[in-house]
């Protein structure tokens, strides 16, 4: 196992100020995004990233977008690669922010109401867009119901319709932490999605046909992945649908409920080309938390002590630590 030199992260500088980009959005200009839903996710989700750094600029001079600045490490294992972010020396006021995210209120949800300020778009009659108001990845946008529902209810077609509408208008990787042992630090139900430059998802799949289960032997955790038709992104209509079935054979294959309510808890990946389901025994490793951007060798720690852990023990071992072990 090996590391590389520290590099700055280019993912934790936020998106420069569009010369078009509006002053601000006003809270009247969220609400109508709540009171006149469009019909469709996807009627939404074609011009999002456009919308999203639009909204970026405006809230980054509001001061309501408050990126958490980070550096970046490597760590290499059996020919894996994990990018490992932690909280910038050069930066030690952001560490309130992490304290702020890391910290679970469980009288506090930011999502009803989402900031007016952070609030991007409704995507269909279930769902709005919200940017992470502490993000450590440029881009990192939150798919929210717009009723409270909890993050360890099951996930249900719309739920997978509005990920479907982004994953297929704009790549990337959509994820979502089942439950607090997940890594979920709120209990309101919200998908994320982060630009494909995040995640090496791909780097730990097993090779996939379109339809089909399989899991990637190499690996010491259980886990299911299907693999996914790329002409079902043509039909974005039908994606989510696509998306719901391809769950429901990872949760048969692994022997999850998958309309259990509470869920057990579990982490889900989609990209175009695959959908990844993990189940999870415990949140963290040595105080590490992990959610799902660790399966896609995507790690955030609080700063270089918790790498030289993660060094020692080598990645692999961590996320086995915190998984289900194959077969069990």
């Amino acid at each position: 196992m090996t590391s590389t030199p520290t590099a700055r992260d280019p993912a934790s500088d936020a998106a420069p100020a569009s010369a078009s980009a509006p002053a601000h959005r006003s809270p009247s200009d969220a609400a109508a995004l709540t009171a006149h839903p469009p019909s469709s996710a996807r009627s939404r989700a074609d011009d999002l990233l456009e919308r999203t750094d639009h909204v970026i600029a405006a809230a980054l001079a509001s001061g309501a977008l408050q990126p958490i600045r980070t550096e970046l490490d490597w760590l290499e294992q059996d020919g894996l690669r994990f990018s490992v972010r932690w909280v910038s020396s050069l930066a030690l006021k952001d560490r309130a922010r992490v304290d702020t995210v890391t910290a679970r209120r469980p009288d506090f949800n930011p999502f009803l109401p989402p900031e007016p300020a952070l609030t991007v778009a409704a995507l269909g009659a279930d769902h709005l867009v919200v940017l992470n108001k502490f993000p450590v990845i440029d881009r990192h946008l939150l798919i929210v119901t717009r009723r409270f529902e909890d993050q360890s209810t099951p996930l249900g077609g719309a739920d997978f319709a509005a990920l479907a509408a982004v994953v297929g208008a704009h790549g990337g990787l959509g994820f979502y932490n089942g439950g607090r042992i997940a890594g979920a630090s709120q209990a309101h139900k919200h998908l994320q999605w982060v630009p494909a430059q995040a995640s090496a998802l791909e780097d730990f799949l097993p090779p996939l046909r379109p339809g089909a289960a399989a899991e990637n032997l190499a690996l010491p955790w259980a886990h299911a992945a299907v693999g996914m038709d790329e002409s079902a992104w043509s039909h974005p209509d039908d994606a989510g649908s696509v998306l719901l079935a391809a769950y429901r054979l990872a949760c048969e294959r692994l022997e999850l409920p998958c309309d259990a309510d509470p869920m057990p808890p579990y982490n889900l990946l989609v990209s175009r080309g695959a959908l990844l389901l993990v189940p999870r025994t415990r949140e963290k490793w040595d105080d590490v938390s992990l959610n799902s951007l660790a399966w896609a060798g995507s790690l955030f720690v609080r700063d270089r002590a918790q790498i030289d852990g993660l060094r020692r023990h080598g990645p692999l071992e961590v996320l086995a630590a915190v998984g289900r072990p194959r077969g069990g």
